[in-house]
Protein backbone atom coordinates (compact mmCIF):
# COMPACT_ATOMS: atom_id res chain seq x y z
CA UNK A 1 0.00 0.00 0.00
CA UNK A 2 2.84 2.38 0.95
CA UNK A 3 4.27 1.93 -2.00
CA UNK A 4 1.55 2.58 -4.13
CA UNK A 5 0.91 5.84 -2.74
CA UNK A 6 4.33 6.64 -3.24
CA UNK A 7 4.18 5.47 -6.85
CA UNK A 8 1.18 7.95 -7.59
CA UNK A 9 2.48 10.55 -5.71
CA UNK A 10 5.03 10.48 -8.54
CA UNK A 11 3.00 10.33 -11.33
CA UNK A 12 0.86 12.81 -9.67
CA UNK A 13 4.19 15.09 -9.46
CA UNK A 14 4.65 14.86 -13.42
CA UNK A 15 0.91 15.51 -14.73
CA UNK A 16 0.87 18.71 -12.41
CA UNK A 17 4.78 19.75 -13.78
CA UNK A 18 3.27 18.87 -17.32
CA UNK A 19 0.23 21.26 -15.93
CA UNK A 20 2.26 24.15 -14.48
CA UNK A 21 4.31 24.45 -17.51
CA UNK A 22 1.40 24.85 -19.93
CA UNK A 23 1.36 29.10 -20.12
CA UNK A 24 5.13 28.84 -21.30
CA UNK A 25 3.68 29.22 -24.56
CA UNK A 26 1.31 32.27 -23.60
CA UNK A 27 4.33 34.49 -22.10
CA UNK A 28 6.69 33.78 -24.53
CA UNK A 29 4.34 35.65 -26.41
CA UNK A 30 3.99 38.46 -23.67
CA UNK A 31 7.64 38.63 -23.69
CA UNK A 32 7.91 38.64 -27.51
CA UNK A 33 5.17 41.33 -27.87
CA UNK A 34 6.50 43.11 -24.34
CA UNK A 35 2.59 43.29 -23.70
CA UNK A 36 0.32 41.57 -21.68
CA UNK A 37 -2.24 42.10 -24.28
CA UNK A 38 -5.84 41.22 -22.93
CA UNK A 39 -4.41 38.76 -21.04
CA UNK A 40 -5.15 37.97 -17.21
CA UNK A 41 -2.42 37.76 -14.15
CA UNK A 42 -5.21 37.11 -11.75
CA UNK A 43 -5.25 33.15 -12.97
CA UNK A 44 -1.04 33.00 -12.07
CA UNK A 45 -2.20 34.67 -9.15
CA UNK A 46 -4.59 32.77 -7.34
CA UNK A 47 -2.66 29.58 -8.53
CA UNK A 48 0.02 30.63 -6.72
CA UNK A 49 -1.92 31.16 -3.24
CA UNK A 50 -3.23 27.14 -3.95
CA UNK A 51 0.66 26.49 -4.75
CA UNK A 52 1.68 28.06 -1.41
CA UNK A 53 -0.97 26.59 0.49
CA UNK A 54 -0.57 23.33 -0.83
CA UNK A 55 3.33 23.09 -0.07
CA UNK A 56 2.81 24.12 2.92
CA UNK A 57 -0.08 21.72 4.16
CA UNK A 58 2.35 19.10 2.57
CA UNK A 59 5.54 19.73 5.20
CA UNK A 60 6.17 16.98 7.96
CA UNK A 61 5.44 19.67 10.61
CA UNK A 62 1.90 20.11 8.96
CA UNK A 63 1.39 17.19 7.43
CA UNK A 64 3.10 13.90 7.84
CA UNK A 65 3.81 11.25 4.87
CA UNK A 66 2.69 13.78 2.16
CA UNK A 67 6.15 15.57 1.40
CA UNK A 68 5.27 14.90 -2.44
CA UNK A 69 2.55 17.22 -1.85
CA UNK A 70 4.89 19.65 -0.76
CA UNK A 71 7.53 19.19 -3.99
CA UNK A 72 5.49 19.49 -6.44
CA UNK A 73 3.43 22.60 -5.28
CA UNK A 74 6.87 24.11 -4.00
CA UNK A 75 8.09 23.91 -7.65
CA UNK A 76 4.67 24.87 -9.42
CA UNK A 77 4.56 27.90 -6.91
CA UNK A 78 8.38 28.66 -7.92
CA UNK A 79 7.00 28.57 -12.17
CA UNK A 80 3.73 30.61 -10.83
CA UNK A 81 6.16 33.68 -9.37
CA UNK A 82 7.80 33.79 -12.53
CA UNK A 83 5.24 33.96 -14.69
CA UNK A 84 3.74 36.71 -12.12
CA UNK A 85 7.37 38.60 -12.11
CA UNK A 86 7.09 38.26 -16.16
CA UNK A 87 3.83 39.57 -16.33
CA UNK A 88 4.10 42.75 -13.90
CA UNK A 89 7.35 43.51 -16.17
CA UNK A 90 5.16 44.06 -19.25
CA UNK A 91 1.59 44.73 -18.26
CA UNK A 92 0.06 48.44 -18.30
CA UNK A 93 0.48 50.65 -15.06
CA UNK A 94 -3.15 49.75 -14.28
CA UNK A 95 -2.88 46.45 -14.69
CA UNK A 96 0.34 46.55 -12.32
CA UNK A 97 -1.83 48.28 -10.08
CA UNK A 98 -4.22 45.74 -9.79
CA UNK A 99 -1.69 42.66 -10.48
CA UNK A 100 0.13 44.01 -6.96
CA UNK A 101 -2.89 44.69 -4.75
CA UNK A 102 -3.98 40.75 -5.74
CA UNK A 103 -0.20 39.71 -5.08
CA UNK A 104 -0.64 41.43 -1.41
CA UNK A 105 -3.86 39.64 -1.18
CA UNK A 106 -2.43 36.05 -1.46
CA UNK A 107 0.70 36.67 0.26
CA UNK A 108 -1.16 38.09 2.93
CA UNK A 109 -3.09 34.96 3.29
CA UNK A 110 -0.80 32.89 3.04
CA UNK A 111 1.47 34.52 5.47
CA UNK A 112 -1.69 34.82 7.98
CA UNK A 113 -2.45 30.84 7.51
CA UNK A 114 1.39 29.90 7.99
CA UNK A 115 1.49 32.20 11.03
CA UNK A 116 -1.41 30.94 12.77
CA UNK A 117 -0.79 27.58 12.24
CA UNK A 118 2.89 27.92 13.51
CA UNK A 119 1.62 30.19 16.27
CA UNK A 120 -1.58 29.16 17.42
CA UNK A 121 -1.82 25.59 16.62
CA UNK A 122 -0.45 22.14 17.33
CA UNK A 123 -0.43 18.32 15.82
CA UNK A 124 -4.13 17.52 14.15
CA UNK A 125 -5.59 20.64 14.70
CA UNK A 126 -2.96 22.58 12.37
CA UNK A 127 -3.75 19.67 9.90
CA UNK A 128 -7.10 20.68 9.62
CA UNK A 129 -6.58 24.11 9.69
CA UNK A 130 -4.04 23.94 6.82
CA UNK A 131 -5.71 21.46 4.77
CA UNK A 132 -9.00 23.23 5.06
CA UNK A 133 -7.47 26.23 3.49
CA UNK A 134 -5.40 24.41 0.93
CA UNK A 135 -8.72 22.74 0.02
CA UNK A 136 -10.58 25.59 -0.77
CA UNK A 137 -8.54 26.93 -3.13
CA UNK A 138 -7.87 24.00 -4.83
CA UNK A 139 -11.52 22.85 -5.57
CA UNK A 140 -11.44 27.32 -7.07
CA UNK A 141 -8.82 26.30 -8.75
CA UNK A 142 -10.13 23.22 -10.39
CA UNK A 143 -13.62 24.49 -10.92
CA UNK A 144 -12.33 27.10 -12.89
CA UNK A 145 -12.66 25.74 -16.54
CA UNK A 146 -16.38 25.43 -16.14
CA UNK A 147 -16.82 28.78 -17.98
CA UNK A 148 -14.82 27.02 -20.61
CA UNK A 149 -16.61 24.45 -20.71
CA UNK A 150 -19.57 26.02 -20.92
CA UNK A 151 -18.14 28.12 -24.40
CA UNK A 152 -17.64 24.54 -25.78
CA UNK A 153 -21.41 23.44 -25.12
CA UNK A 154 -22.41 26.61 -26.66
CA UNK A 155 -20.40 26.65 -29.70
CA UNK A 156 -20.15 23.15 -30.34
CA UNK A 157 -16.81 23.87 -30.67
CA UNK A 158 -13.68 22.16 -28.87
CA UNK A 159 -10.93 25.22 -30.58
CA UNK A 160 -10.36 26.85 -27.11
CA UNK A 161 -10.08 23.68 -24.96
CA UNK A 162 -6.88 21.56 -26.43
CA UNK A 163 -7.34 18.09 -25.67
CA UNK A 164 -3.70 17.29 -24.07
CA UNK A 165 -4.28 19.85 -20.86
CA UNK A 166 -8.20 18.33 -20.17
CA UNK A 167 -6.09 14.96 -20.75
CA UNK A 168 -3.72 15.92 -17.96
CA UNK A 169 -6.39 17.87 -15.58
CA UNK A 170 -7.70 14.49 -15.62
CA UNK A 171 -4.70 12.50 -14.92
CA UNK A 172 -3.79 15.31 -12.38
CA UNK A 173 -6.97 15.00 -10.62
CA UNK A 174 -6.91 10.98 -10.61
CA UNK A 175 -3.54 10.46 -9.38
CA UNK A 176 -3.90 12.96 -6.83
CA UNK A 177 -7.40 11.44 -5.38
CA UNK A 178 -6.02 8.33 -5.20
CA UNK A 179 -3.14 9.42 -3.48
CA UNK A 180 -5.23 11.22 -0.94
CA UNK A 181 -7.36 7.77 -0.71
CA UNK A 182 -4.57 5.48 -0.01
CA UNK A 183 -2.84 8.19 2.53
CA UNK A 184 -6.31 7.95 4.03
CA UNK A 185 -6.08 12.24 3.74
CA UNK A 186 -9.84 14.10 2.80
CA UNK A 187 -7.72 17.17 2.15
CA UNK A 188 -5.82 15.79 -0.74
CA UNK A 189 -8.46 13.16 -1.67
CA UNK A 190 -12.07 15.74 -2.17
CA UNK A 191 -10.63 18.66 -4.23
CA UNK A 192 -8.47 16.55 -6.76
CA UNK A 193 -11.90 13.99 -6.92
CA UNK A 194 -13.12 16.88 -8.29
CA UNK A 195 -10.73 17.69 -9.81
CA UNK A 196 -10.75 14.64 -11.54
CA UNK A 197 -14.95 14.96 -12.14
CA UNK A 198 -13.90 17.89 -14.09
CA UNK A 199 -11.01 16.56 -16.07
CA UNK A 200 -13.79 13.60 -17.46
CA UNK A 201 -16.27 16.25 -17.76
CA UNK A 202 -14.05 17.93 -20.72
CA UNK A 203 -13.00 14.90 -22.14
CA UNK A 204 -16.09 13.56 -23.03
CA UNK A 205 -17.25 16.95 -24.02
CA UNK A 206 -14.17 16.57 -26.06
CA UNK A 207 -14.82 13.61 -27.82
CA UNK A 208 -18.74 14.92 -28.38
CA UNK A 209 -17.84 17.87 -30.08
CA UNK A 210 -14.22 17.02 -31.72
CA UNK A 211 -15.83 16.26 -35.08
CA UNK A 212 -17.87 19.51 -35.21
CA UNK A 213 -17.32 22.94 -36.89
CA UNK A 214 -19.24 25.15 -34.28
CA UNK A 215 -21.43 27.94 -34.51
CA UNK A 216 -19.87 30.75 -36.75
CA UNK A 217 -20.05 33.87 -34.37
CA UNK A 218 -20.29 32.60 -31.53
CA UNK A 219 -16.60 32.33 -30.81
CA UNK A 220 -15.70 35.61 -31.61
CA UNK A 221 -13.44 36.73 -28.13
CA UNK A 222 -13.52 33.45 -27.10
CA UNK A 223 -9.72 33.31 -27.52
CA UNK A 224 -9.41 36.48 -25.03
CA UNK A 225 -11.99 34.95 -23.00
CA UNK A 226 -10.02 31.32 -22.63
CA UNK A 227 -6.63 33.21 -22.25
CA UNK A 228 -7.73 35.55 -19.44
CA UNK A 229 -9.71 35.02 -16.61
CA UNK A 230 -10.59 31.53 -17.55
CA UNK A 231 -7.79 29.32 -17.37
CA UNK A 232 -8.17 26.36 -14.74
CA UNK A 233 -5.89 25.02 -12.64
CA UNK A 234 -4.74 21.79 -10.85
CA UNK A 235 -4.61 20.83 -7.77
CA UNK A 236 -1.82 20.59 -7.87
CA UNK A 237 -1.79 22.84 -9.49
CA UNK A 238 -3.26 22.42 -11.04
CA UNK A 239 -3.01 24.23 -14.19
CA UNK A 240 -4.10 26.71 -16.90
CA UNK A 241 -5.68 26.17 -20.57
CA UNK A 242 -4.02 28.62 -23.16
Amino acid sequence: MEVLHFLFGIFGNMTALFLFLAPVVTFRRIIKKRSTEDFSGVPYTMTLLNCLLSAWYGLPFVSPNNILVSTVNGAGAAVEAIYVVIFLVFAPNKGKAKMLGILALVLSIFASVALVSLLALHGQSRKVFCGFAAAIFSICMYASPLSIMRLVIKTKSVEYMPFLLSLFVFLCGTSWFVYGLLGRDPFVAVPNGCGSALGAMQLILYAIYRNKKGIPGDGDGAADKCNGTTSPMKMNGKPEMV
